[in-house]
């Protein structure tokens, strides 16, 4: 099967003129796709989302292995030809649709290829399902801002909050020539398998805020930076907001300097001030 032949006939047949804004660009090569399944250890029990299904060439090949696959695509003259497909194929779903907004059935597992216009926020909504596992392609520095270490500038807020969710493994780096048309960027296979957190916060989305806002001063030290949440993210007064942080620890640090767990330290030390008053 050659897949880069398959999409130019399908792309000129159908007028199909891939769209930047969405960051159309289908994979085309078969062994990539066939790696990214192994990755995910898919099996007859399981139930794959596909987001951002395209041509229907990974769910095809992911419907020989699993027991269900939910193929979910935004573009509808795409649909058209993902349905006509896979229309033989009883274990497929078709949902046309915007995988950030549409309403999902269970799944287990997920195999994509997805616009990388959407990379962060499919990959939170993915983590809050709580899947087996999680394997997409992303843009390569993408994946590098998921795995980095702190104080390095690839370091923040992603980091953190995907630490939280997940163990992260790059698996590998893939060529441009991979997909058609080629991306600008360079690519990467990254794996997500959901755990229970490596540390405790009293209340995620308090953690959460104090993680964003944080990072947008990552280059201050840590007791300026949460004057500035305290007062601006919080209302106190700036009096008021430094006599909460007062000897807590990490002050003098740099923000991209503090360890995934250090920011949930410091979430639930300042809850439990608040509380207190």
């Amino acid at each position: 099967m050659n897949l880069l032949r398959e999409t130019k006939q399908l792309i000129n047949l159908y007028g199909i003129k891939p769209k930047k804004r969405l960051s159309q660009s289908f994979v085309v090569d078969i062994s990539l796709l066939e790696r990214m399944i192994n990755f995910a250890n898919v099996g007859s029990n399981d139930v794959i989302l596909d987001a951002g299904a395209g041509f229907g060439f990974l769910t095809s090949m992911l419907a020989e292995r699993a027991k269900r696959v939910i193929a979910v695509e935004l573009d509808p003259k795409i649909v058209k030809i993902l349905t006509r497909r896979t229309q033989a194929l009883e274990n497929v779903e078709i949902i046309c649709g915007d995988i950030l907004q549409t309403d999902l059935p269970s799944f287990n597992k997920t195999v994509s290829n997805p616009p990388y216009a959407i990379s962060s926020a499919l990959t939170f909504r993915l983590l809050d399902r709580k899947p087996d596992q999680v394997v997409l392609t992303l843009q390569e520095e993408f994946a590098h801002r998921l795995i980095a270490t702190k104080g390095s500038p690839d370091y923040g807020r992603l980091t953190v909050t995907t630490h939280y969710r997940a163990e992260i493994e790059l698996l590998e780096v893939v060529s441009r020539r991979a997909f058609y048309p080629p991306p600008k960027v360079s690519s990467a296979v990254v794996r997500f398998t959901p755990r229970k957190a490596p540390f405790t916060v009293l209340n995620e989305n308090f953690f959460f805020d104090l993680v964003r806002v944080l990072f947008t001063q990552r280059n201050r030290k840590v007791r300026k930076a949460l004057t500035i949440f305290m007062r601006d993210h919080l209302c106190f007064e700036e009096k008021e907001s430094k006599e909460l942080i007062v000897e807590l620890p990490y002050l003098e640090e740099r923000v991209d300097k503090l360890a995934p767990e250090d920011f949930g330290l410091l979430s639930n030390e300042i809850l439990k001030r608040i509380r207190q008053l």
